[in-house]
């Protein structure tokens, strides 16, 4: 049985918020002047994106050699062996499982504060033992695990709960925002969507572009945070008014 839950209102006030934020954070992602205000956030995204690559190598019988990430926002993973048509996509749709699990937990336990320093222990030990080689993904790693687990220890829950699913959604629509930043702008090189989908039409399904695995896994992202919006909040909150 799960902890004590949020009440309807906690939940709507929670929703309402974070996809506020999200909504802003949208539309700033699209503005090149305003690139410094979402700069850290940005560096956050490409290390679970990162992650997400090197997690699925470890799945599928691999290794997970090491990860970096640049001072412009790009990254990469260095793995070997496990089965490359889960890991090349793993980026995208590992960012999405790992937004839609804590929009999920944030939503339906009371504990948020404790989900806050449990991720960032997490986010420092990952980074310990896989970004120890890139001084940019140690930073990213270490210093919003640092950062959570001082907003955990010291901040309000309501604090918590917004800036844990402003992460939440911004981790999960990763391959959303990129699609739309290339859509947007199909003459600049978009580093790991188009690297990502372009490495899966050459090494897995040559017969069809790249494009389309884009688009694909965009769709699954969306699918996917739906469904953890959807059994976290909505669904609950009807039980709750209509009981």
């Amino acid at each position: 049985m799960l902890p004590a839950q949020p009440s309807t209102d906690h939940r709507r006030r929670a929703l309402l918020i974070a996809l506020g934020a999200v909504v802003i954070v949208f539309i700033l992602w699209n503005i090149r002047q305003l690139d410094f205000l979402l700069y850290p956030f940005r560096l956050f995204v490409t290390y679970v994106h990162e992650a997400g690559h090197g997690t699925m190598a470890l799945i599928t019988g691999g290794r997970f050699v090491s990860f970096e990430i640049f001072a412009d926002g790009t990254g990469v993973a260095f793995t070997a062996g496990g089965w490359r048509a889960l890991i090349l996509p793993a980026g995208y749709l590992g960012a999405a499982v790992f937004g839609a699990v804590l929009f999920y937990l944030v939503n339906r336990v009371r504990y948020s504060r404790g989900i806050a320093v449990g991720l960032g222990l997490l986010l420092i030990v990952f980074s310990l033992v896989f970004g120890r080689f890139s001084i940019t993904a140690l930073l990213v790693g270490a210093g919003f695990g640092a950062a959570l687990i001082g907003m955990g220890w010291k901040l309000p829950r309501d604090f918590n709960i917004l800036v844990l699913n402003i992460l939440s959604m911004l981790t999960g629509l990763n391959g959303v925002l990129d699609l739309w930043m290339l859509v947007r702008n199909s003459n600049i090189g978009l580093g790991d969507l188009q690297n990502d989908a372009a490495a899966f039409q050459s090494e897995i399904a040559p017969l069809i572009p790249a494009a389309v695995w884009a688009f694909l896994w965009a769709a699954i992202a969306i699918l996917i945070l739906g469904l953890s919006i959807w059994y976290s909040v909505v669904r609950p909150m009807r039980k709750q008014i209509m009981g």
